[in-house]
């Protein structure tokens, strides 16, 4: 959601860990500073001192889903106040590798966290004065579970969340297709199960329909 009190443009980057979006990320960032705009790039949970530190707690640290959720939507205020907000007010455009579609698609469907709840929290922290806060853009990027989880055995150690069993992100990613059902109008599926090229071509020609690039 982007007011006329909020020149910039906000883009979120979803997907079962292992879908390659963190690839593509830089990749538009370039895009867009090419076609003369300023991009700031950011992740979640994280994006600030106080939420990277959360970050570290949420990805290594045992806890109940419902301190898990509070803590993402914790560290979700302090990026948005601290460095989202103003940087949409400058004009910039925001891309950030997850946001609250996440928290619903891992804590929701995944944990089996309640829904209800989810939505009061995301209520609470997203409102502004001129409604709540959502990204202009999500792009999902939609992997078999499969795929993804041989991609991340290639690459590094798992965290918590990485390590969780496929029918884990089974339940992550009906969360992410039931999210995009439900705002159509926001969310633009990326097939990612081809190779980078394609994939990126699905970005950029996204990004132009949407009138975000030239």
């Amino acid at each position: 959601m982007t007011t006329a009190a909020t020149a910039g443009r906000f883009i979120s980057f979803e997907g079962i860990d292992g879908a390659g979006k963190s690839t593509h990320i830089a990749a538009l960032a370039d895009r867009f500073r090419a076609a003369g705009q300023s991009v700031l790039v950011t992740r979640e949970p994280g994006g600030t001192p106080l939420a990277e530190k959360l970050r570290e707690c949420l990805l290594h640290d045992a806890m109940d889903p419902l301190t898990e959720a509070l803590l993402m939507f914790a560290a979700r205020r302090d990026h948005l106040q601290q460095v989202i907000e103003p940087a949409l007010l400058r004009g910039d455009v925001v891309l950030c590798d997850r946001f609250t579609d996440a928290t619903f698609a891992y804590q929701g469907y995944g944990r089996g966290f309640d829904l209800t709840v989810l939505g009061t929290l995301e209520t609470w922290v997203q409102s502004t004065p001129n409604g709540l806060r959502q990204p202009d853009l999500t792009l999902w990027f939609d992997v078999p579970p499969v795929v993804a989880a041989a991609r991340l055995s290639a690459t590094r150690a798992p965290d918590k969340f990485e390590a969780q069993p496929r029918e884990f992100f089974e339940r992550v990613a009906h969360g992410y297709a039931q999210r995009a059902a439900a705002s159509p109008e926001r969310f633009a599926r990326i097939a990612a199960d081809v190779d980078l090229t394609a994939v990126w071509n699905q970005i950029e020609a996204v990004c132009r329909q949407r009138g975000l690039l030239p």
